[in-house]
């Protein structure tokens, strides 16, 4: 129900007050038709303003729905607007750019509408009218009459409550009239309608109620409400208010805004050119500056972007920092002296490189506290981090053991890495996985996939970034992939293959799929490393057959059995028969669909072939806790369960009564051949004094050239060098030095001396008899003798309890390796930079997140000369940009008035202020455009003679001018930025207009 109560309205004309309204009270039932009758400027179409939202009382109020308006702010009118009132104008109001489907699309589009059924709407409300064959027509091209029948049917096409039509005949012949008035008496039936006219004779033949009205107030009303209908409507408005859902606020998208401006500028195809082209000088000189002197620079740069866009922030359990050595390698030798330029001089660069990688810091990140962290951050929808983080991946030290029976029906590892290492051994003798270890060991695994050794390249599975609230696929995936055939896995067993744009394979992958025999792949490797032709087949597989492929998984700890015989845990996959069981009762992956990147993804995430979610990593780490093996190992700490053998301690904080402990134990774990044997090693073993003593006793009485004499054969046969280059390098050695040197030989020549001389004299006794001495002598050793022997006799296994572990799958799901976080823009990584930093904060050092951000620091060069010379070109070249900017305001002034009628309408069907002003906005910005677009055209045209020239000048055929795309791409932005800067004011304006004046103007 719409009621009005003592509504008033006054305007100041310079220093008097017109009484528009004074004091209209009024009650409107939901269906009905209104005529308002009285003379010009007796306040009718000031009323009906009013009621629209078009217009403010100034005292009163007026109630929509049981609801006072007293509180509305500017965004609850337009809302009222668009939602509930239809307007139907005297001169139709259509936007002339528009077609007739596009005007009456219009307010559709400003609810959020979709396309398609704003499209179905409009087309039903002309149909409903008599112009459903009228659609692409302008308003130009159509008569009176259509064109209001276009305005009823804009009012209609969103269900306004309210249709207000202001002398809707006014402008039309009689015949039309009727039409029309036809038309608005139908639509009564279910909605009220409040029309302005000057014509008694249409309302009293169509209107069911008329009201008269006569300077400002009422004078007649011919059916007012009664008190029993008012209650009657009072209690439908709480009944609606209460069951009724909240009206979307109406927005003007910016595809909106930006076709409302693009067609008003084709109306005016000359002056959007020329304006176009006055913006573009300015482009042009900074383009050509920048072509010059930082193309190069701007490239690299961009190139940055790129990468950096393609790689999550990732944060590893151990962490090394290698910045400085990067920095190193990247940058040249450093001079570290003052001299004149009369010679040739030295600079430092060996030394560099070699501090840096002795300095190369390597720490352990606390994960397990931070993946906390990052997950209590993502719950919180308020905190930066939540909203900055598009996705978190934790990556585990989780051996993926998955197998497969290629062609020849036999079992293999799905592993490329490993069966690229084992085909380069085989046919190059090549040990690529020694190379791996090495890098890792040195560099870390991120830096050395970083660096090319093991990249993610070769890596066949991967695992899918999770999604949101349990969602095993996030959404960024299924943006830059489409799904070929099948459907996205949603189970842990479940996988998909990942084909590139060309729906291939290579030749590695499909053998690691089974798909290609061994022989095939060997007689690849046979061709490349003969420099052989390689005969090129065209072999494809249907998506069908893809699916049907059999992939077994294998817990790690399933892989290791307890052995009787040896008391040890060995691995079933050192025989044919061991692998075939495991494979049998592997869990079964099903390929339940294949994807390929999308046209529109130019940085594909996914580097795997095959993929699957994150669940199938918990359900491993899950199922493997359970194991006898994992039971068993952290039963026994300090004895590796597959070989028997103690651990060594690499901490170095086993005190002399610990390995007392340990070695007793040791001892005693072997058999009597063992012991016998051991005892021997132990006689072996000269006591500290004995080979001090006996060392000394040799170098008694030996000069410097006794001690170089002796050193020079032995010296001569260990380092296969020439006497005569040996004898130079003893006589650079001090005299210090050469003692030291001699003593270390001298050592080593009695220990071999007095351990051959030991095994001499015990080899004549018997077993039983080495095994009675070891039993007396064990008692008798003190904790610093049983510590030597530790270090010197006992046997420790070449494996860690962690790494037992670990290859047992034994894993905290809690305490990751690794921890990727990816963000959907270079803002949002900052936040996420400084979300570490807010982490670490407070934090001690030991507790702090540290990581190094490899990418950055390879994409970080400038030359900062040049930098130099650019930004003071340009800031000369901007001037003339900065009063072309002015002058686009200037146009886009020009265009708010000549547009002022059409924002009336906008504000009219429920535009906002702010869409006003992007629509204003979109005007600039596609001068802008057209301007920039212009100017590195001009600039590209312009660079093939500037290079002509400077190569004939400087025969140089490497200095040329060239303007990069993505510098070309700047640029264009810099000149749709200041246009839109420029237009600020003007659209500012346009946004304040008052929509009554608006409507009134031509």
């Amino acid at each position: 129900m719409l009621e009005l109560k003592g509504i008033k309205k006054d305007y100041l004309t310079g220093e008097n007050t017109v009484h528009a309204l004074k004091g209209i009270d009024l009650r409107f039932r939901r269906n009905e038709f209104v005529s308002i009758l009285g003379p010009s400027g007796c306040g009718k179409t000031t009323m009906l303003n009013i009621i629209g939202g078009l217009d403010q009382y100034t005292e009163g109020d007026l109630i929509i729905n049981g609801r006072s308006t007293k509180d509305f702010k500017d965004r609850d009118w337009d809302t009222y607007r668009n939602h509930s009132i239809g307007f139907v104008f005297q001169s139709y109001n259509l936007i002339p750019h528009q077609t007739v489907l596009q005007n009456v699309e219009l307010a559709l589009t400003l609810s959020g509408v979709s396309k398609a059924e704003r499209r179905k709407r409009a087309k039903k409300a002309l149909e409903d009218v008599g112009l459903g064959n009228q659609l692409s027509k302008k308003p130009s091209e159509m008569s009176g009459g259509q064109m209001q029948r276009v305005a009823i049917a804009r009012a209609l096409v969103n269900n306004p409550d309210i249709i207000l039509a202001d002398e809707p005949t006014g402008a039309l012949d009689t015949e039309t009239s009727i039409q029309v008035m036809e038309i608005l008496k139908e639509i009564s039936k279910d909605r009220l309608i409040i029309m302005v006219t000057h014509n008694p004779e249409l309302a009293e033949q169509y209107s069911s109620r008329i009201i008269r009205v006569l300077d400002g107030k009422l004078t007649d009303d011919s059916k007012p409400m009664t008190e029993e209908e008012y209650q009657q409507e009072l209690q439908a408005d709480r009944a609606d208010n209460e069951n009724g859902k909240k009206l979307k606020k109406p927005s003007m998208s910016f595809g909106t805004s930006f076709s409302l401006s693009l067609k008003n500028l084709f109306t005016k195809k000359g002056r959007t050119m020329l304006t176009s082209f006055a913006g573009s000088i300015g482009i042009i000189g900074i383009a050509l500056v920048l072509s010059i002197s930082q193309g190069f620079n701007t490239y690299i740069n961009v190139i940055q972007e790129e990468t950096l866009s393609s790689y999550p922030l990732t944060i590893q359990k151990t962490n090394t920092d290698l910045s400085a050595l990067m920095q190193t390698f990247m940058g040249s030798a450093t001079s570290d002296s003052t001299h004149d330029k009369d010679a040739v001089y030295k600079k430092s660069a060996i030394y560099d490189m070699m501090d840096a990688l002795n300095n190369m810091e390597t720490s352990e990140n606390d994960l397990k506290s931070f993946k906390s962290y990052i997950e209590s951050e993502r719950e919180d929808s308020d905190s930066d981090l939540h909203k900055a983080v598009n996705g978190v991946q934790y990556a585990y030290d989780l051996d993926l053991l998955i197998y497969t029976k290629n062609v020849d029906g036999t079992i293999i590892h799905s592993d490329t890495e490993e069966l690229m290492q084992e085909m380069v051994l085989e046919h190059m003798g090549i040990d690529m996985q020694a190379m791996t270890n090495a890098s890792n060991s040195m560099f870390g695994e991120q830096a050395t996939a970083m660096m090319g050794m093991g990249g993610s390249s070769m890596n066949l599975w991967q695992e899918l970034l999770p999604g949101e609230n349990g969602n095993p696929i996030n959404d960024l995936l299924k943006k830059q992939y489409d799904v070929v055939y099948g459907s996205w896995p949603n189970s842990y067993d479940e996988i998909m293959l990942v084909l590139d744009e060309n729906n291939e394979l290579d030749d590695m992958t499909l053998y690691a799929l089974g798909l290609e025999p061994k022989e095939d792949v060997d007689n690849i490797m046979e061709a490349a490393v003969n420099g052989k032709e390689l005969q090129k087949d065209n072999k494809n597989w249907s998506y069908a057959d893809i699916c049907d492929m059999d992939f077994r998984t294998i817990l790690n700890a399933d892989c290791y059995r307890y052995d009787e015989n040896i008391r040890l845990y060995t691995d079933l996959r050192d025989t044919d028969a061991g692998l075939q069981y495991l494979y049998d009762n592997g869990l079964k992956l099903k390929v339940t669909g294949i994807i390929r990147p999308n046209e529109d993804t130019t940085a594909p995430m996914l580097t795997g072939s095959i993929v699957y979610t994150s669940d199938l990593t918990k359900y491993l780490i899950d199922h493997s806790k359970d194991s006898d093996a994992i039971a068993a190992q952290k039963e026994s700490k300090d004895t590796d369960i597959f070989t028997g053998l103690p651990f060594k301690d690499s901490s170095g904080s086993t005190t002399d009564a610990e390995k007392q402990t340990a070695f007793l134990e040791y001892v005693n774990g072997l058999d009597d051949s063992g012991k016998a044997q051991m005892y021997i090693q132990m006689m072996s073993i000269p006591t500290e004094e004995q080979l001090n003593e006996s060392v000394q006793q040799s170098m008694q009485g030996m000069s410097r050239s006794d001690m170089e004499a002796a050193m020079l054969q032995g010296m001569t046969q260990q380092m296969s060098m020439s006497e005569s280059d040996v004898q130079s390098y003893l006589e650079s050695m001090s005299d210090d030095e050469i003692t030291d040197t001699f003593t270390q030989m001298m050592q080593q020549q009695v220990k071999a001396q007095y351990a051959q001389q030991v095994q001499q004299k015990m080899a004549a006794m018997q077993p039983e008899e080495l095994l009675k001495a070891l039993n007396q002598l064990l008692p008798t050793l003190t904790a610093e003798q049983c510590a030597n022997y530790y270090d010197e006799l006992m046997q420790f296994s070449d494996s860690t309890y962690e790494d037992n572990l670990k290859a047992l799958g034994d894993i905290d799901l809690d305490d990751p390796a690794s921890i990727n976080l990816y963000a959907a823009t270079f803002e949002d990584k900052d936040v996420i930079e400084d979300a570490i930093a807010d982490y670490n904060e407070g934090k001690d050092e030991m507790s702090q997140i540290q990581y190094t951000d490899y990418v950055g620091l390879m994409m970080s060069s400038v030359t900062k000369i040049i930098n130099t010379i650019t930004y003071v070109l340009i800031a000369f070249v901007a001037i003339s940009l900065i009063v072309s900017s002015i002058m686009i305001g200037v146009i886009t002034l020009i265009s708010v008035q000549e547009r002022t009628k059409e924002i009336g309408i906008l504000r009219a069907i429920g535009a906002s202020k702010r869409d006003v002003s992007s629509m204003f906005n979109a005007e600039t910005i596609i001068i802008g455009f057209t301007s920039g677009l212009l100017g590195v055209l001009v600039t590209y045209l312009l660079c093939i003679p500037i290079n002509l020239l400077v190569h004939h000048l400087t025969n140089i055929n490497n200095l040329r001018a060239i303007l990069p795309i993505p510098a070309a791409i700047i640029l264009i932005a810099i000149s749709v930025l200041l246009t839109l800067i420029a237009g600020f004011i003007p659209s500012k304006s346009a946004a304040k207009k008052d929509p009554v004046v608006a409507l009134r103007s031509e």
